[in-house]
């Protein structure tokens, strides 16, 4: 099936709250054009939006979600972040032995042997959804039949299948998700699947990393490159998902790629793929996985609890442009704008006003929207943060102890 890398009604639909057209901003000081990102699903590619000073579509950048199936969940071994395959007591298919990566020739002439160890692992996800026939990938996480993928492959499903790489074909049902971090987890109906091994720690810059997944419908593909950065940010102005702290990578990713993995050459999983910037508009080979680490914390709550927690401040942000900065007269060029203070929220607990610019938080500077919603990614719920405020002529320093977000 041959993906349709063209905005649709439905992606329409859901970016009608932000009130813009989806634009992603270069980064300060590099090249000029706004760039479009798609996630990279099959038959529906949907954007990630910014525009300037357009307002988030909710209070805060953190979502929770309602819970979903989880009586069977992924085995531990009794650690909070469960690892498929490694830790998978009934025996995943975690790498066996250290490879030998001494150099540039000894890297390429290893992917055969991990393509081959990986891509048991990797299954494309078929779906079915009242707007049409749509696929994805997704990563095998437990040989018990738990698989993970993008929440935005299945958000909408009526029906999923799952083909796996020995190219059967099984039923599949969606045990949770979570549209904040653009993850879910479901469920096929078959056992001793082989799980993959997810990295605990981010990739280092520069190291090998290798795409697996069905792009345009092609099952089974692989594409390599490197990772080129990390900690990356796609504007969205608040919407869902809030895709921040990514992976960059160059290994090419295309429509239908989305929920399939970006693997190290040791063939453990370092991030699940999930966007990418089209070559129309200018970019070449620009693409962006969500980190192991943080699938691996995601999923285990999704299978825990069938939702997740995200720190919740209460506040709905702004973007602080030149404009708005001198129409106002704020005494600095650089920060978050608050627009609105959820009523009982932790927010108005610690004073918190419309008209507010945060300008960091625990030290961490705020230039971005999405810089808040990265360090609210790292908190909990009742984590305390001290916060950086300009009001009037005046820097103020507030205290908020933060709550897990109330939208469930």
């Amino acid at each position: 099936m041959l993906g349709d890398p063209r905005i649709d009604d439905r992606a329409a639909r859901k970016r009608d709250q932000v009130g813009a057209t989806p634009q992603l901003s270069a980064a300060s000081g590099g090249w000029k054009r706004r760039a479009r990102p798609w996630l990279a699903t099959g038959a529906i590619a949907l954007l990630v939006a910014l525009a300037a000073g357009c307002s988030s579509n909710g209070p805060d950048d953190s979502e929770s979600i309602g819970a979903g199936d989880t009586s069977s969940g992924n085995p531990s071994d009794g650690a909070t972040e469960p690892d498929p395959g490694a830790n998978d007591p009934d025996g995943g298919s975690a790498p066996s032995a250290q490879r030998d990566t001494g150099g540039i020739s000894s890297l390429f002439d290893e992917l055969p042997g991990v393509v081959r160890e990986t891509q048991p692992s990797i299954v494309t996800v078929l779906v079915s959804t009242p707007f049409g026939e749509t696929s994805g990938s997704g990563v095998i996480w437990n040989r018990r039949g738990l698989i993970v993928t993008n929440n935005h492959v299945v958000e909408d499903a009526v029906a999923i299948e799952v083909a796996l790489a020995s190219g059967e074909r099984v039923g599949a049902s969606v045990v949770a998700a979570d549209p904040r971090t653009d993850l879910a987890v479901v469920r096929v109906d078959k056992k001793n699947l082989p799980a993959a091994a997810f990295a605990r720690a981010l990739p280092d810059v520069g190291q090998l990393a290798i795409a697996m997944g069905s792009p345009l419908g092609f099952e089974n593909t692989v594409t390599a490159g490197i990772v080129s950065g990390l900690h990356r940010s796609i504007p969205s102005g608040g919407a869902t998902p809030a895709l921040v702290d990514l992976i960059q990578t160059d290994a090419a990713i295309s429509p239908g790629n989305s929920g399939g993995a970006l693997v190290d050459v040791e063939g453990r999983v370092i991030g699940i793929n999930v966007a990418y910037i089209p070559p129309q508009e200018g970019s070449v080979s620009i693409g962006f996985a969500i980190p192991a680490p943080t699938v691996r914390r995601v999923v285990a709550e999704l299978i825990e609890t069938g939702r997740v927690e995200h720190a919740f401040l209460g506040v709905e942000l702004r973007e602080l442009t030149p404009q708005i900065a001198a129409d106002f007269r704020i005494p600095v060029d650089e920060g978050v704008l608050i627009f609105s203070v959820v009523a009982e929220s932790a927010a108005e607990l610690a004073g918190l006003q419309p008209g507010d610019v945060l300008t960091s938080i625990d030290g961490d500077g705020l230039r971005t929207i999405e810089d808040f919603l990265r360090i609210l990614r790292n908190r909990r719920p009742e984590n305390s943060i001290t916060i950086e405020v300009v009001r009037a002529e005046q820097v103020l320093q507030v205290s908020a102890t933060l709550t897990d977000r109330p939208d469930g």
